[in-house]
């Protein structure tokens, strides 16, 4: 396969969480291929941000304030997306937070509030993404934003590793639907990334959690938001032009599933 399979040109992509992390390296590494990015998160302030990193690189950008978890902002947000080209062809749903709780003491407000923004906010963006690239003809592709979590159980990740682990059956389900219509749906499930996500903890437990994670790793690292969005931009493009409905691990060797 050419290194052109990797080109965007002349594409639209739509990018949720593009205000930092993996949404931020995601829209920006998208743009660098070529594509129009939109970029959507709830920080008004880091879409700004992410948007005049990709202008300075040379690329195009939109931006988005809004919130995943409400369908009428992220429905008429893609719909000005595919107004302003006439067309979507990448859909990269990548927001989500995290809670850490041990099962037993787990709130109903908690898992309501992660399910909203972790599953609900991705189901939203698949839904408009598909409907669009439906209603256009587009043979485009959507990803979604699982986890490492999804493999391996761990102590206070109910909330997250259950909502991680509904966006994997939504994207094979969807894969199924929507393959006739030449789109294709798959997920990266990342091991531990350095992000503002995972260093929401303070520096000694940060580094002790980093220390184990490389230990566990056979390439003795941890991943940084750049390996993730390398990941995005393989399924976003021609390069991954027979992978529908797959799981991609960029875990460092953590976990190897069969």
């Amino acid at each position: 396969m050419p290194v052109t399979a990797y080109d965007l040109t002349g594409r639209t992509a739509f990018v949720t969480g593009a205000a930092s992390g993996i949404g931020r390296a995601s829209a920006l590494l998208l743009a660098d291929a070529g594509a129009t990015v939109h970029c959507a998160d709830r920080d008004a302030q880091g879409l700004h941000e992410t948007a005049t990193l990709i202008k300075t690189r040379g690329g195009t950008a939109r931006t988005h304030p809004l919130d995943v978890a409400d369908r009428t902002q992220l429905a008429e947000a893609v719909a000005a997306a595919v107004d302003a080209t006439g067309h979507l062809d990448v859909m990269a749903a990548i927001a989500g937070i995290m809670h850490s709780s041990p099962v037993l003491e787990t709130r109903d407000e908690d898992l309501d509030r992660v399910l909203g923004i972790n599953f609900k906010g991705v189901l939203y963006a698949c839904q408009e993404a598909a409907r669009a690239m439906i209603a256009t003809g587009t043979r485009g592709s959507i990803v979604t934003m699982a986890s490492g979590a999804v493999d391996t159980g761990g102590p206070g990740l109910l909330c997250y590793g259950v909502s991680k682990a509904a966006v994997v059956q939504l994207t094979k389900t969807l894969a199924t639907e929507v393959g006739p219509q030449g789109i294709r749906v798959n997920a990266v499930a990342p091991g531990w990334i350095r992000t503002p996500m995972t260093g929401r903890h303070d520096a000694s437990e940060q580094s002790h959690t980093e220390a184990l994670m490389v230990r566990m790793s056979p390439l003795g690292r941890v991943g940084e938001a750049d390996d993730i969005a390398h990941a995005v931009l393989h399924l976003a493009s021609d390069a991954s032009s027979f992978t529908t409905g797959q799981i991609l691990r960029p875990n460092g060797g953590v976990a190897m599933p069969w």
